[in-house]
């Protein structure tokens, strides 16, 4: 493993920890910091770069599982796939989808379920590779092939793009998706619903191309360092060895179309997980850039302060139940689990940095109906009930015939996965007699890799959008659903998210949507809703130009600047 500059000043910081804590005040103004992007995320107002080195320090809290965009499926692989490569469009400062490799706006039939879409001629790899048509059909055809075994391939593309399932299912060849390359710079895209949202979904990581004779050229060692990757966006990955790695950088890449545009030299990623050891650095000069914080005694070192970032974010915490276990099985032991838990004190006193109870799937604050309602006000399910849910305990129990029963709960092993972990685990225990939970913290990878293969009884995940509809939460626990992982299946909710997938009245899919995350928490308690994740991070003022998105990468260093020390 890599050793650096920040490695060892690490090690003097977690030394002065408790001292820097009680030293720093956070500043005099009393008010709470918060995101300085200015409409859009401009700068100066001028395209010139600023006269001090654009170099950006950042520290982040898990390593990057992986960078083979088919086989994308956490924020961490997202946000790293955004700066080094782009699809048809990419989200910009004002959270729009905007042309990338596309050359403009797509060509719509008229009822959204054909796409026609002319490819930017300037669009090169980093190798002077152009990006071409089949660029994009090679990476959606790998996607689908069971062999390569995409986590997100089939769920982003089944019941959307033409054939999709039949190809996964291979009950119809590659070349008959619904994605065509009519000449190298020419595609035409083809789906089996209205698709209004197309731009976005095509902004998302999934959907990027990838170049065939470079991939197949790498062959299995394709994407397992910095150096067996080829890009398309506005940078390059640097120092990378692999999953293990902790250190690794990205630089410029002048082959971008836009690369003009692009001011930013040089960005170095650290992994620190212990928060307080993140803020020590942040203090010492180590970091321009924290990653998320989420513990009330490491904010309230920075209450006032300028420098917090804070804001509520579309993506909602719970703990998954596995149905492979019998114990899940039952109805009144998984109702009792998801009320068990004070989500008040867990948001208010443990994580106290502006994270909310969720007691719904669908986050508040974040999609509104054409009338402009907010998808919460169709109500919200399995509100904390510590006396009801030790009656269901206790009759699930007798019900199983069982007086005790002992489980594995997986979480990460960051220092607020552990210390939110710990206080679920005695609300459990405290509440719901007999019952033992065994916490397992490991590393984000591993954690994805159990959650996929299920070997687990409680797991605690999180969602956030990956296209602008509720749809991106409710359809993750159909029945067999690529992002299911917990064996939960209610046809009668398998025919809601059908029907509403296929309904063209934009109000009445919206009320069936609505039922259907009522069925799923309120009837089925299929997994337990904890919190809805506000986001806090510590960004020094010379940074400008830092774009936050909601949906799949979370950074965008594209427009970012550096001004002043």
């Amino acid at each position: 493993m890599k050793k650096s500059k920040f490695s060892l000043i690490l090690g003097l910081v977690l030394v002065l920890s408790l001292f820097l804590s009680a030293c720093y005040g956070g500043g005099g103004n009393k008010t709470e910091g918060q995101p300085k992007e200015d409409g859009g995320g401009n700068t100066s107002g001028t395209d010139a770069k600023p006269n001090v080195p654009q170099e950006l320090k950042v520290l982040e809290t898990s390593e990057i599982p992986g960078m083979d965009s088919v086989m994308g499926e956490d924020q961490m692989t997202f946000t790293m796939l955004n700066n080094t490569n782009e699809g048809l469009y990419r989200l910009d400062k004002d959270q729009k989808p905007v042309p990338g490799v596309a050359a403009g706006p797509a060509e719509n039939n008229g009822k959204d379920t054909e796409f026609t879409i002319k490819l930017n001629p300037d669009a090169k790899w980093s190798n002077g590779d152009p990006v071409t048509a089949n660029d994009f059909v090679y990476a959606w055809q790998r996607s689908l092939d069971p062999a390569t075994a995409s986590p997100y391939g089939p769920y982003m593309m089944i019941g959307k793009v033409l054939n999709a399932d039949k190809v996964y299912a291979k009950k119809a060849k590659p070349d008959e998706l619904g994605i065509k390359a009519l000449d190298d710079h020419t595609l035409k895209i083809t789906f089996v619903k209205p698709i209004p949202y197309f731009e976005s979904l095509m902004a998302f990581q999934t959907f990027y191309p990838q170049n065939k004779k470079y991939v197949e050229s790498q062959g299995k060692n394709f994407a397992t360092n910095d150096k067996t990757l080829v890009y398309n966006g506005p940078f390059k990955l640097t120092d990378w060895d692999g999953p293990q790695d902790t250190e690794w950088g990205m630089t410029k890449n002048d082959t971008y179309w836009d690369a003009k545009n692009v001011k930013l030299d040089k960005v170095s990623f650290s992994v620190s997980k212990d928060p307080q050891a993140s803020v020590n650095a942040y203090n010492a000069g180590e970091a321009d850039l924290t990653g998320k914080l989420a513990q009330a005694s490491i904010i309230s070192q920075f209450e006032g302060s300028p420098d917090l970032q804070r804001y509520l974010e579309p993506s909602v915490w719970w703990l998954k139940m596995n149905e492979k276990n019998p114990i899940f099985k039952n109805l009144n032991i998984r109702k009792a689990v998801a009320m068990a838990v004070d989500k008040e004190a867990l948001t208010k006193n443990v994580l106290a940095n502006g994270s909310v109870p969720a007691d719904y799937i669908v986050p508040a604050e974040w999609i509104k109906s054409e009338d402009g309602k907010d998808f919460r006000e169709g109500g919200s399910y399995l509100k904390t009930n510590k006396e009801e849910a030790t009656k269901l305990w206790k009759q699930g129990l007798k019900e199983l015939g069982k007086s005790s029963v002992s489980v594995t709960y997986v979480g990460q092993d960051t220092e607020t996965s552990k210390i939110t972990d710990s206080f679920i685990k005695d609300q459990l225990e405290k509440t719901l007699p007999g019952l033992k939970v065994n916490i397992e913290s490991v590393p984000f990878k591993i954690r994805l890799d159990r959650e996929n293969k299920q070997d687990y009884d409680l797991l605690m995940g999180g969602w956030g959008p990956d296209y602008n509809d509720p749809m991106t939460y409710l359809d993750l626990w159909v029945t067999g659903g690529e992002q299911n992982h917990m064996d939960f299946s209610d046809p009668e909710y398998d025919k809601m998210i059908a029907a509403a997938d296929k309904d063209g009245d934009a109000a009445h899919r919206w009320k069936t949507l609505q039922d259907a995350e009522k069925k799923l928490l309120e009837d089925d308690a299929a997994l337990a809703p904890i919190y809805q994740r506000a986001l806090n991070t510590l960004q020094k003022p010379k940074i400008k130009g830092l774009v936050h998105h909601d949906l799949g990468g979370e950074y965008s260093f594209q427009w970012t600047t550096i001004e002043g020390e």
